[in-house]
């Protein structure tokens, strides 16, 4: 209850505090590249339910391909590279945690054809709570997409290497979540952000 009512009053307080900025990159985004302002996918949530997550769109609207992004990836539009480097395109995510389809901390929400892929053991136990905009795995796999630049078969990296390392993260983090955590984990990401 408590967690839910932190999340709440943060994310209520940050789209109105933020909404200048949010704005500025909206009117950037149709400036620099035709389609909508937001991207919007489907990602499985708490207790494997499917939600549309919001982000502002770092890609061109023609971006078929991988689900993953991968190193200097052609699709990012030239907005987008900053909006990603920076991690702004993943502000309207507050708005998803403000009607409660996610948190500030929790597990990263994965789309349906990974998450297809999790052993059922923690499957169970990474659904089980609300899907977060940060957590640890996102703090240790921050430049995942140069990672994975590097690898012959970056989707095959993603799923053998990357994805069990975040879902062991994602288990420790649901096994040892506080909100006294949570602050921690807030404070770290936005410490990261200034690097």
């Amino acid at each position: 209850m408590a967690k839910r009512l932190f999340d709440i009053l943060a994310s209520g307080l940050g789209l109105l505090l933020l909404l200048p900025l949010l704005l500025a990159v909206a009117l950037w985004i149709k400036l620099d590249s035709p389609g909508p302002v937001f991207f919007r996918q489907e990602r499985v949530g708490r207790f494997g339910r499917h939600f549309w997550i919001h982000k502002f769109r770092s890609m061109r609207v023609d971006n078929a391909g991988l689900q993953i992004t991968v190193g200097a990836d052609p699709r990012i539009t030239r907005s987008g590279r900053f909006l990603r480097a920076s991690k702004i395109d993943e502000l309207p995510q507050l708005w998803d945690v403000l009607r409660g389809a996610m948190s500030l901390v929790g597990p990263r929400p994965e789309v349906p054809r990974y998450v297809a892929l999790y052993p059922a053991e923690l499957r169970d136990i990474v659904l089980s709570v609300r899907p977060g905009i940060t957590d640890p795995a996102s703090l240790q796999f921050r430049h995942e997409s140069e990672v994975l630049a590097q690898a012959a078969d970056p989707e095959r990296e993603y799923v053998e290497v990357v994805m069990p390392a975040k879902l062991a993260l994602a288990r420790r983090y649901v096994e040892q979540a506080s909100l006294w955590g949570d602050l921690r984990l807030i404070l770290s990401t936005l410490a990261a952000l200034r690097r």
